[in-house]
């Protein structure tokens, strides 16, 4: 009956209406200074310009109306003054997004502030990334939300310290990741002591780390929709074996997961790359056959977290490409990206271990929970899966 009761709780969560993605809530601009003013592109997902009643099925003015949005709540002040946006344009991209480019003109000179209004009313939530070039200054990027909506670029004043801005923007990035946030919760929900939890984030961190920097150098290029993909393959694959190990080894938890593979297979045959589902079908078969013969199965877990880590690594290269480093910063931006990603999966792993722990005086509540929480992300995971690698 319990194992009958999860599976539809999967089941049903692959017909939930919801696909958060960690780039849906994001949006994107490059401010190049003039003497005069600046010349501007930003880059916003459709998805998050839906909410304002934009769709360009239904509108037919849509880029011109996108183009005004964008111009009008990314602002340029000089001082007390806000600068002037003309010629904004728009068109849009093959991949769910919109840019777009326009003028800007300012009556007085610098200082400058740029600051965003950008879906304020609809998505207080929302982050935009800013980067400023000027002639006269480093780079300067920031995350620009609700609570610290404005950047001044002061004239001549040192450069602000290289390190800190991206800690601030890998940790905001972290924390509004809930498919990476999901998957360092599927992790750790059977750990039984502080010493595993350190060993796994480890061998994630040093995964993610790798192919970070090597995607975000440019030595690797990937397919970035079909990254995402497999990011919710694996929240779906560990919190499968989770409640495969929390049900004594119950045949059928394996045995679902692979019939879902394959039905989603089937479905999407000529629309996905076979050899992708091929090879995921063979490995998450192979994986829970090696389970059920391992002594440890904890060193295989271990494995596959490294192995999941390396492609989630290629998920967080996608933000770092969209922030475009000069050659001077990518250094100083890549460590402390990296840093601020740590410490949001520190926080994370604050928050819910102590539950976790506290959990554990009541065994039966434990494993209801963990067992619950497990189908729950299972099926949030298979979910993202399919629709990411439709999409």
């Amino acid at each position: 009956y319990a194992v009958m009761h999860r599976a539809l709780l999967w089941l049903l969560l692959l017909c939930c209406p919801m696909a958060l993605a960690h780039n849906l809530g994001t949006s994107y601009s490059h401010w190049q200074l003039t003497e005069h003013g600046a010349s501007v592109t930003a880059r916003i997902p459709q998805l998050q310009v839906s909410r304002l009643a934009l769709d360009p099925r239904f509108n037919a003015d849509y880029t011109s109306k996108v183009a005004a949005m964008l111009s009008q709540d990314l602002q340029l002040w000089a001082q007390t003054q806000r600068c002037q946006a003309v010629d904004a344009q728009a068109q849009l991209e093959a991949d769910g997004w919109v840019s777009a480019r326009w003028q800007v003109t300012c009556p007085s000179p610098q200082p400058w502030t740029v600051r965003t209004r950008l879906l304020e009313q609809v998505a207080p939530s929302h982050l935009h990334f800013v980067r400023i070039d000027s002639p006269d200054q480093p780079t300067q990027q920031r995350v620009l939300n609700f609570a610290n909506p404005s950047l001044t670029v002061h004239p001549g004043e040192a450069a602000p310290a290289r390190f800190l801005p991206f800690i601030a923007i890998g940790f905001d990035h972290i924390l509004t990741g809930w498919d990476h946030l999901a998957f360092i919760t599927v992790l750790i929900l059977l750990a039984r002591r502080l010493r595993d939890v350190v060993w796994l984030v480890t061998g994630f961190t040093l995964a993610h780390s790798l192919t970070l920097g090597a995607a975000s150098a440019g030595w690797i290029v990937v397919e970035q929709a079909v990254v995402e993909a497999l990011i919710g393959f694996s929240i779906a694959l560990v919190a499968a074996e989770n409640l495969w190990r929390q049900g004594q080894h119950d045949s059928w938890i394996p045995r679902l997961f692979v019939l879902t593979l394959l039905a989603f297979a089937a479905l999407s045959w000529g629309k996905t790359p076979e050899l992708l589902m091929a090879s995921l079908l063979l490995f998450s078969a192979c994986y829970f056959a090696l389970l059920k013969q391992a002594e440890q199965p904890d060193r295989w877990r271990l494995l596959l977290t490294f192995a999941f880590g390396l492609i989630h690594g290629f998920g967080f290269a996608g933000l770092m490409g969209e922030l475009a480093l000069p050659r001077d910063q990518f250094l100083w931006g890549l460590l402390g990206f990296n840093l601020g990603v740590e410490f949001g999966q520190l926080a994370l792993i604050a928050c819910v271990w102590p539950l976790l722990h506290w959990l554990r005086r009541f065994p039966r509540t434990e494993a209801w929970g963990t067992q619950t929480v497990s189908a729950a992300l299972a099926g949030l995971g298979t979910f993202w899966f399919a629709t990411r690698l439709w999409g």
